[in-house]
């Protein structure tokens, strides 16, 4: 094997995508150790479990370390069992509301579910903090704790701006931080992978370590995934993908997405060498976008669920919008001996949030039965008929109504 081409080739597909690593020289000096001596590089990723789900914006980090473990390195997670009850301060302008440990508990198993869509669980340790935390004495947290300065932690982004603002920064706050370097120092990462919001939390690994006489992480950092709607994705805006959902809402999200995040997508949620999005580059500007999208829709559906159900959402895509047919799967709703308002059965089907968001809908003609425009918004559907009907609301939305 000739190393420094080894080397080079583990840093194109690693550095691919990645916003920042520090120091670049340093990951590439582990990785040829690693290779030189044979022993995988300990590759630290934390989780912490403050909610049952993840979504695709999540998975960008899980995607990279999939990546090591496919160049023989070996993935670390830390379930956060005790951060996820401080709660990351990153980003939050006041305190969060804290989480039973039960609640933890089960959101961490969910969350492994979700993980390991991706990541080989083969090839993955997996540390409970708890088990580390529990047996540290009062004298070891002070030690721990006084390898970093107050004025060193009030250069948070965060921390800065609420003080800043006279809002409340609460002690244990600041402790956030430290428990996470810990983990570095517990596990004896040699790289940890994280977000950009995470920079902070994960060079403290890296001056801890340093502090202990060990040789400190490398941080290797991947850009925020942006949503839906090109905010950054978050469940509060509305424009995530959740790993959990169905494979058919996955594609079609996907393909919602507007044509300047087709790149993006490609390169942080399907994984995408630098050379293969430079093909894909080249093709936007020959080809119609629409059908490249598909492609990553199907990426994004066969990485999730196999390829098998990749070709079958592809196919339901196509039918649907491209020849105007129905959808072979399609939510129902049973009117039973009940007289109801279009607006009413789209608000009780979960179609449309709101009365008003339907009543929208109808008044601008987005709403179809069996193939007709409806636009007065107070129309009722009665019982009985010809036993069922197909509401089409919007572009993409179907409801099969039983009467």
């Amino acid at each position: 094997m000739d190393l420094n081409h080894e080397v080079e080739r583990q840093m194109e597909i690693l550095s691919s995508g990645a916003a920042e690593i520090i120091p670049d020289n340093g990951l590439r000096e582990k990785i040829r150790s690693s290779i030189g001596n044979g022993i995988p590089l300990r590759v630290k990723v934390g989780i912490d479990p403050t909610s049952p789900h993840v979504h695709l914006g999540h998975m960008v980090v899980y995607g990279k370390l999939r990546q090591f473990q496919d160049l023989g390195h070996k993935a670390v997670l830390i379930i956060g069992d005790y951060t996820a009850r401080i709660g990351d301060p990153t980003g939050r302008n006041k305190e969060r509301a804290p989480l039973t440990e039960e609640e933890v508990r089960a959101n961490s198993l969910t969350y492994r579910d979700q993980i390991f869509k991706i990541v080989d669980e083969s090839k993955t340790e997996v540390h409970f903090q708890s088990r580390g935390f529990d047996t540290l004495t009062l004298q070891e947290i002070m030690t721990t704790a006084s390898a970093f300065s107050t004025a060193h932690m009030l250069t948070h982004e965060t921390f800065r701006k609420r003080l800043g603002k006279g809002d409340r920064l609460s002690l244990h706050e600041l402790f956030y931080p430290v428990l996470q370097a810990w983990d570095s120092l517990l596990v004896r990462s040699d790289v940890e992978l994280g977000g950009l919001d995470q920079k902070f939390n994960i060079l403290c690994g890296r001056d801890l370590q340093k502090s202990r006489g060990m040789s400190p992480q490398a941080a290797l950092f991947m850009p925020l995934l942006e949503g839906t709607d090109g905010r950054k994705m978050s469940k509060s805006f509305g424009n995530h993908i959740p790993v959990n959902a169905d494979p058919q809402e996955k594609f079609g999200k996907v393909m919602s997405i507007s044509d300047n995040l087709i790149i993006p997508w490609f390169t942080l949620a399907a994984q995408k060498s630098g050379e293969q999005i430079s093909l894909l580059n080249e093709r936007l500007r020959n080809e119609n976008p629409r059908d490249i999208k598909m492609e990553l829709a199907s990426e994004i559906v066969r990485i999730y669920h196999g390829a098998e159900e990749a070709q079958r959402c592809r196919l339901g895509f196509v039918n649907q919008f491209s020849r105007g047919e129905i959808p072979e799967e399609i939510p129902r709703f049973f009117l039973g001996s009940r007289e109801m308002k279009l607006t009413s059965i789209l608000k009780e089907s979960g179609l449309y949030p709101s009365i008003s968001e339907a009543r929208r809908l109808i008044v601008q003609g987005g709403l179809k039965i069996d193939g007709k425009q409806i636009g007065d918004p107070d129309f009722t559907l009665t019982p009985g008929g010809d036993g069922s009907v197909i509401i089409k609301a919007g572009k993409r939305k179907y409801l099969k109504v039983n009467r």
